[in-house]
């Protein structure tokens, strides 16, 4: 069915500007760049876009104020549009604010005495009926120190710095942010914490300062990059994907006029042009948009095998509204059954498949760096785009942390929690919108194919 309706698709070349590069099977894996976009765009896109606008999913409390680890913050910025407008508390809804360390019990309904200012202390939740001896269980594990098995630095929703933002009112788009702050957080993403030797030089950033012709640089690099462990390979094409995801929004919802207190929205096609163009960025476009979409299949994945948690009848995701409630797990589930039929997974059982004792090393590297990550974000000076950049960060972080996993989730109780494998709704609500940024820009690339077609 998914070949019948590409043949109903627009030619995937980008208005000729990626020529036939973009199509076929992607690297590291057995799916086709054509499967994903009708997957995506007709089936699946919908949905997630539905479901990220419930109550739920729109709501994520993060640190905006967590300073910079690794330099001076000397680069905030000043432009109106990187501001972040925080979420009043009379908005939150009562299940959201109201959350506590037993996280799937029904407490927070009975909760009436307690100021908004102590509610929002406390984290939100999933909801659930439980025995007394289940509701003892969660305030063992509470204290139970489980970084071991997070890819991410977390933030602590307990902070007085921690703020309810409505993602649906903080969109992610281009705010002006840009030039040498903004190159250093890649570059230190890029050059520190994707397992490149200082020796091996990466292709440039097209929109960086240019250092001459590094074609000869960036064959080196992919000679480099192809030559390392399939674990090492797929934690660049991770970054890069993250990276191209991004820039897509960026142009997809770029600043295109401001005047009298109105601003005008909308893509803009020579930005796009500047960073996926085959000729400007010297063949580095397709690469590009290639590993976005096996970061796509990645996350994808990581739905795929976290449905079971899901789908156990007494979890519930808890906002205060049970009809609100029951219409945003239904619609969960739609995407979990949507994404059991996608017949082309990524298949992580041959990551960390080698000898026990490297396998392991290997893993907790893997987690470190990608660990480190996630601290740079706290170094992006626009408050928006570290806002958006925490929050797909800690959804990869949360689908890494979902596939290395699987025998946890394999033994999950069917009626009551487990501890060997549990999610809080900070990571949740990153993983949905997470994956969601990620089809929203395949949607968008479609979009930006038709708009260089009309521009031929």
């Amino acid at each position: 069915m998914l070949r019948e309706i590409c043949l109903c698709l627009p030619f995937l070349a980008l208005g000729g500007l990626l020529h036939t590069e973009l199509t076929g099977v992607l690297d590291d894996c057995f799916c086709d760049v054509e499967s994903i976009d009708v997957f995506n765009n007709f089936k699946l896109y919908p949905r997630i876009k539905k479901l990220t606008e419930k109550d739920y999913f729109r709501y994520y409390r993060v640190n905006l104020k967590r300073p910079c680890p690794f330099w001076p913050d000397d680069a905030h910025c000043a432009i109106k549009d990187c501001h972040v407008e925080p979420c009043p508390e009379s908005k939150i809804p009562v299940g959201i604010k109201s959350g506590n360390y037993n996280k799937y019990s029904q407490a927070a309904n009975t909760i009436s005495d307690m100021t908004d200012c102590e509610q929002a202390k406390e984290l939100g939740a999933i909801n659930s009926t439980l025995s007394n001896q289940s509701k003892q269980a969660f305030a063992d594990w509470a204290r139970h120190d489980d970084a071991q098995d997070h890819f991410c630095e977390l933030d602590d929703e307990t902070s007085p710095d921690a703020e309810y933002v409505d993602l649906l009112l903080n969109p992610e788009r281009y705010t002006g942010y840009k030039g040498p702050p903004a190159w250093r957080v890649w570059n230190s993403i890029y050059e520190e914490n994707c397992f490149k030797p200082r020796s091996v030089y990466r292709p440039l950033n097209p929109l960086a300062p240019s250092k001459g012709d590094d074609d000869a640089a960036g064959e080196g690099f992919y000679d480099w990059l192809e030559g390392l462990c399939l674990e090492k390979r797929v934690f660049y094409r991770l970054i890069s994907g993250l990276h191209s995801s991004i820039n897509i929004h960026l142009c997809a919802e770029y600043l295109l006029d401001e005047g009298w207190g109105r601003s005008v929205w909308g893509p803009n096609v020579q930005e796009f042009r500047k960073r996926f163009d085959t000729a400007v960025t010297k063949g580095e476009g397709t690469r590009r948009l290639k590993n976005l979409y096996f970061l796509y299949l990645i996350e994808l994945r990581a739905l795929y095998k976290v449905a079971p948690y899901f789908e156990r009848a007494f979890i519930n995701l808890y906002t205060g509204n049970s009809q609100e409630d029951s219409a945003t797990k239904e619609l969960l589930l739609q995407v979990f059954n949507e994404i059991r039929a996608f017949p082309m997974h990524f298949d992580e059982k041959s990551m960390f498949a080698g000898q026990k004792l490297e396998a392991k090393t290997l893993k907790e590297e893997f987690r470190l760096h990608f660990k480190n990550i996630s601290r740079i974000m706290d170094c992006v000076g626009c408050s928006k785009c570290r806002l958006w950049g925490k929050l797909q960060t800690q959804g990869l972080g949360t689908a890494l942390k979902i596939l290395f996993s699987e025998k946890e989730i394999q033994n999950l109780p069917e009626h009551s929690p487990s501890k060997g494998f549990q999610l809080t709704r900070h990571e949740i609500v990153a993983l949905i919108n997470g994956f969601g940024r990620l089809s929203t820009s395949i949607h968008q690339l479609h979009s930006f194919r038709l708009l260089l077609k009309d521009n031929r």
